[in-house]
């Protein structure tokens, strides 16, 4: 019965019309200046900027800085800060101690409070990747003492998180490795009550460690926010995961690693001139909603996969199909222009 009730919801919740909502929309920025550049251009087409700033070691201390043309524009747009905490490399060993130690625990807490309070924030985001899915507990405890904390200051707390479709781990080595230390150690719900929403990275689906294939395929995207749905997160506190990087995969070779495939993350301009280079033509996946092409390069072929204004929009589409709150973007100068003119944007 409890099945059946989810799926009702499921359907209900992707049935009801949705043309008028208005989607949250975060853009994600980096040091790069192409990222602050298409920052200073379009933030009044931004709700809130979320800088990749400010990383955290193994005794809970913050180091970082956002530039201050980025806070500047900011304020004059009203556009709401809420930068990033990141374990530094994804350092699953470094964040297992902060989580493990009491007194590191306690000062991360701290100074993630201060951070906020201090630069006058509108918001923190944990971008803690890499977590042994054996630290699933000691993270949603972590996330429950920092949320009592920066509630106490009015300071919005949410977390980007890597996808996963269900609960069970997968049917290959590689599908149990992923879950075990990516994708297995958030517990969706649970963070969910506590902070105001997720980012959900539904992106990367392909990575260096998996043959080719889209950076982020529809139907991938909507399993993963179907599931956080049957879990009891509610829409609102859904933030949909959107890249706008390219992946070019092609052969590679050296003595560490010997010869293997390596998919290459793209900004627009840089996949548009590899195109015009191969004189190849992108080709539509009405499936995966995305555009791939491949050309051959002395007898070995390379791949493609495009995130143009097109794909974007059918992803908004997906995100006012299920009444999410919004949108979340990696990252701020990687984009095809186009998006910017697209009228779902906001």
């Amino acid at each position: 019965m409890r099945h059946l009730l989810i799926a009702a919801a499921l359907l209900a919740a992707a049935a009801r019309p949705a043309l008028s909502q208005s989607l949250e929309a975060l853009w994600y920025s980096t040091d790069a200046e192409p990222s602050r550049r298409s920052f200073l251009a379009h933030a009044d087409r931004i709700a809130i900027v979320a800088p990749q700033s400010f990383s955290m070691d193994s005794l809970g201390v913050i180091s970082g800085r956002v530039d201050p043309r980025v806070v500047a524009r900011a304020r004059e747009a009203q556009v709401k800060l809420v930068p990033l905490i990141v374990n530094p490399g994804f350092d699953q060993a470094m964040f297992h101690r902060v989580l493990a130690t009491p007194e590191s625990r306690r000062r991360a807490v701290r100074n993630i409070t201060a951070l906020c309070r201090d630069n006058r924030f509108d918001g923190i985001q944990f971008d803690f990747e890499n977590i042994s899915v054996a630290d699933r507990d000691l993270f949603t405890a972590f996330a429950r003492e920092t949320a009592d904390s920066l509630r106490t200051i009015r300071c919005s707390f949410s977390a980007a998180v890597v996808p996963r479709a269900s609960d069970f781990p997968g049917p290959t080595s590689y599908h149990a490795w992923i879950y075990g230390n990516w994708r297995g150690a958030y517990d969706y719900k649970a963070l969910a009550d506590v902070m105001d929403y997720l980012s959900l990275m539904t992106y990367s689906q392909h990575t260096r460690r998996t043959p080719p294939g889209p950076v982020a395929g529809y139907p991938w995207m909507e399993a993963a926010v179907r599931h956080l749905l049957a879990l009891g997160v509610p829409p609102e506190k859904i933030s949909l995961g959107l890249p706008v990087y390219s992946q070019w995969w092609y052969a590679t070779h050296d003595a560490a690693g010997g010869a293997r495939v390596t998919g290459n993350g793209l900004a627009w301009e840089a996949a548009r001139g590899l195109l015009a280079k191969n004189g190849a033509t992108p080709i539509w996946d009405e499936r995966q909603r995305e555009a791939y092409a491949f050309w051959e390069n002395d007898g070995q072929y390379e791949w493609l996969f495009l995130e143009d204004a097109r794909a974007f929009d059918a992803r908004l589409a997906l995100a006012r199909q299920y009444r999410l709150r919004g949108y979340s973007v990696w990252a701020l100068g990687q984009e095809d222009p186009s998006v910017w003119s697209l009228p779902r944007l906001r």
